[in-house]
């Protein structure tokens, strides 16, 4: 039957009449011819029309399919689609399936179009369906998936960073290797640009060698370049990039190949430190310094070696060694062999062997040291050598200075103790050959520790260089003068005719050590103890020689310090008795074995008890006194042992005093200060944390100072004394008219009492010389509105005249030897009973 066909103009036409196909059916001969299966399914499912589909599809001949469900005719796999899609389209949706549909043996992939037949009310009557065999289109397109399967799971998971880069800069894909060395996930790449994750200072040229392959000026580039980590930090890489364009040259996207680099720029800048601190080193060491290849070839200088040689690096480079280094001997004038071609042969470090000297380019020599030694490669073997020389010609003459100064104190120049020693045993024994005498004075600074807490320590090194000096000044040329220790120095006379000239040299250097001056430093006065052991008559070695005149120079500190004493064999049994106190000491100190004892003051007036004076005493276990207060005190000042000493005995009596004054029998408490604990200096914020802790009124408390006290420090002093007496404390001046204080500085210590000194006071009744100088110290201390102590009172006459002559306060065996606290106190309580009773009679 022939079918109308469409004209241009869309109208219905009758098909051309021609010899081959006039008499054609066109439906039927499509239908039969088309390569696809055309079916009709009614609302049951069942087949109500089908072309002729390839026999292979089915298993049944076309002629069969007619009436047939549609189950029937369907691959069991894929039934169940099949006929889902079939009802949708029953019920007005159309559906498309594909997969191996028939379920015949061809297993054909096939494509399957339902479309639903609705009348004009739209009501479905059944489905259009058309059945295509795509199989080959699948197949390809299996293939082309695998293929970009296999290509983005190498891209994903390569080894290397990879990313593709849209040519506007923004990332289109990155692989797993990316993210781990960004830090970023792959979706927050995705919304980035290489701007975002790249260095700003390496960003323009990355940009630039992009902006040139897309015009077409390079296929590809590579480059290092920085990049940023998520958490800020720079990461290294090596970027290869090429681009990909489309068929008609269009850009596609960058492919951009990473590697990180980090730790290789890690190591390259760790390689470059070394090299530029070995070059650094070389070029500032002051050794010279020659490099050179296995032909002993100089292959490098550094600038010592430049000025040794004559030859400049440049010039030198490449030359034989022994045109650069030349070596002679330094007796013979011989050239010697090379040490660095004997090390690279021995394959171990070689020195330079005797005296050699370097031959300059320009013809002089210079005396070297030298060391020479292989240079091995990572697998150990040798592929050169260093050669390393110094000039030792500053070095020799060093040599004998420093043996020279070894031998001397550096302070003050004098020969030191070890040179001393060996000078003293030269002296000892050609006096012995000689058959003469010789004599050791040993000198000591009276209270130099004073010097350095007052003026510090670089004061006290400036006071002892000039005290050298004056004491050289007054020896002769022949004898010897050497520093032993801190302020302690020796004088040897090589030849002494008699005792008396060893004596006449002891006064000429406690003369000249007064002299002593620092510019800058007030008057020092420095007052020497020299004591005097005399070859052979008490020593017949250098040690015994020396230890005795230590002994003898202790005795005159004992004896009063400033003067000098020969030794005697009494003397060693004094200076064990020392020995013996000291250590004995730091144990009664450590076993609170020491004490205090009070000894009252009395108002001249009435006798009645008004102060007391604080006395330190050492007793045993039995109670029997250990030693004499003058003998350990004496002691301790020499061993350091005054300043904790002393803060104790002031604690003690502090809250002794505080103790009576909450009884209501307060009396102020007099203590004794050594010139060594008064100039320490703490001692003022040990006073006042006592004074602190002890809650007592700083009117009960009077400290007793020397007149050599207050008069050693000058101004200082009288600060200090201040700020004392600003603490409320009061201040009195022991054994005053004994020292040498001037009546014009007394004005300006702010002292409350003078204490005069028992020598005044012993026989002041009938001596008339002791009561005139006694009468003259009371009216001058009155006058400067002084409270006047007279101490060792022990007779009524001595207290009566006393008491005439106008002093306030009398303390001696009179009134009251020394007793410990309970009995002072009992002393207190009665006084205190009896004002008491005598306030209450009518």
């Amino acid at each position: 039957m022939n079918q109308p066909l469409s004209s241009p103009d869309g109208s219905l036409t009758d098909p051309p009449e021609d010899a081959g196909h006039s008499t054609r059916n066109w439906p039927e001969h499509v239908l039969c011819g088309v390569p696809a299966l055309i079916a009709y399914f009614d609302p049951e499912l069942h087949v109500r029309f089908a072309n002729r589909p390839p026999r292979r599809w089915l298993a049944l001949p076309p002629e069969g399919l007619l009436g047939r469900a549609a189950g029937e005719l369907l691959d069991e796999a894929s039934a169940a689609r099949v006929i889902e899609t079939l009802q949708a389209a029953l019920g007005g949706r159309p559906g498309t399936v594909e997969g191996v549909l028939f379920a015949g043996s061809a297993h054909r992939y096939m494509h399957a179009s339902f479309q639903p037949d609705a009348d004009a009310q739209g009501r479905v009557q059944g489905v259009f369906a058309v059945f295509i065999d795509i199989t080959e289109r699948h197949a390809l397109e299996l293939k082309l998936r695998e293929s970009e399967q296999r290509f983005f799971g190498a891209f994903q998971h390569a080894a290397i960073g990879m990313a593709l880069v849209r040519p506007d800069g923004r990332f289109l894909r990155v692989n797993e290797a990316v993210c781990r060395m960004l830090g970023y996930s792959e979706e927050e790449f995705l919304t980035l640009s290489i701007a975002d994750i790249t260095h700003p200072d390496d960003y323009a040229d990355d940009v630039e060698q992009l902006e040139r392959m897309l015009e077409g000026d390079a296929d590809a580039y590579q480059m290092e370049k920085r990049n940023l980590h998520k958490d800020g930090h720079v990461v290294h890489f090596q970027l290869s990039v090429s681009l990909v364009r489309d068929e008609h040259g269009k850009p596609l996207y960058f492919v951009s190949q990473v590697e990180d680099i980090s730790q290789r720029k890690q190591y390259e800048e760790a390689l470059f430190r070394e090299r530029e601190l070995a070059e650094v080193t070389l070029n500032s060491i002051g050794d010279a310094v020659i490099a050179a290849d296995m032909d002993l070839r100089v292959t490098s200088l550094n600038p010592i070696a430049e000025g040794l040689t004559g030859w400049s690096a440049t010039e030198a480079r490449g030359r034989p060694m022994d045109e650069v280094f030349r070596l002679r001997d330094v007796r013979t004038g011989a050239a010697l062999a090379n040490p660095l071609r004997t090390a690279i042969e021995r394959n171990a470090i070689v020195e330079l062997e005797g005296k050699a000297v370097l031959l300059h380019r320009n013809g002089f020599e210079t005396p070297i040291e030298d060391s020479s030694a292989p240079i091995h490669d990572h697998a150990g073997h040798a592929i050169g050598g260093v050669l390393v020389f110094r000039d030792v010609s500053e070095t020799r003459a060093l040599t004998l200075k420093m043996i020279h100064l070894t031998q001397l104190d550096t302070l003050t120049g004098l020969p030191n103790r070890s040179q001393m020693q060996g000078q003293i045993e030269q002296v000892v024994a050609t006096a012995r050959r000689r058959q003469q005498r010789c004599a050791l004075l040993y000198i000591d600074v009276d209270h130099f520790k004073q010097i350095n807490e007052q003026h510090g320590p670089a004061n006290g090194d400036r006071v002892l260089r000039a005290l050298a000096v004056q004491l050289r000044q007054a020896l002769q040329d022949e004898d010897l003068l050497c520093r032993h220790h801190g302020d302690e120095f020796v004088v040897v006379l090589p030849q002494v005719e008699a005792p008396g000239q060893a004596a006449s040299v002891a006064q000429r250097l406690i003369a000249h050590g007064e002299r002593t001056a620092v510019a800058g430093l007030p008057e020092l006065a420095l007052r020497l103890s020299v004591g005097i052991s005399l070859c052979p008559d008490d020593a017949a070695d250098a040690d015994a020689l020396l230890r005795n005149a230590d002994s003898a120079m202790y005795e005159v500190k004992v004896g009063g310090r400033h003067s000098y004493r020969f030794f005697t064999s009494s003397m060693n049994e004094r200076a064990a008795l020392r020995r013996r106190i000291e250590a004995e000491l730091r144990l009664a100190m450590a076993r609170e074995q020491l004490s205090l004892y009070y000894q009252p003051k009395v108002d001249a007036s009435d006798g009645r008890i008004v102060g007391a004076e604080a006395l330190l005493r050492w007793h045993g276990p039995d109670g029997a006194e250990r030693y004499a207060t003058e003998q350990f005190v004496t002691v301790a000042e020499d061993v350091g042992l005054i300043v904790p000493l002393g803060a104790w005995v002031l604690r003690q009596a502090c809250q002794q005093a505080d103790h009576w004054h909450g009884l209501g029998m307060g009396v102020p408490i007099a203590v004794n200060v050594s010139p060594l604990q008064f100039q320490h200096t703490a001692f003022l914020a040990d006073l006042q944390a006592v004074l602190s802790d002890c809650a007592l009124d700083p009117s009960l408390l009077e400290l007793e100072l020397t007149e050599r006290t207050v008069m050693a420090g000058g101004d200082t002093t009288i600060a200090l004394l201040q700020r004392i007496k600003r603490c409320g404390v009061r201040l009195s001046l022991d054994d005053f008219g004994t020292g040498y204080c001037s009546l014009s500085y007394l004005k300006h210590f702010p002292v409350d009492a003078l204490k005069i000194d028992r020598a005044f006071v012993r026989g002041v009744d009938n001596d008339t010389d002791t009561a005139a100088i006694t009468q003259a110290i009371i009216a001058m201390a009155r006058s400067l509105g002084k409270t006047v102590v007279a101490e060792g009172v022990e007779t009524q006459a001595e207290a009566d005249y006393l008491r005439a002559a106008g002093c306030e306060q009398l303390q001696g065996f009179l009134f009251g030897a020394p007793m410990d606290a309970a009995a002072f106190g009992k002393l207190l309580t009665e006084q205190h009973l009896l004002r008491w009773a005598s306030d209450r009679s009518p």
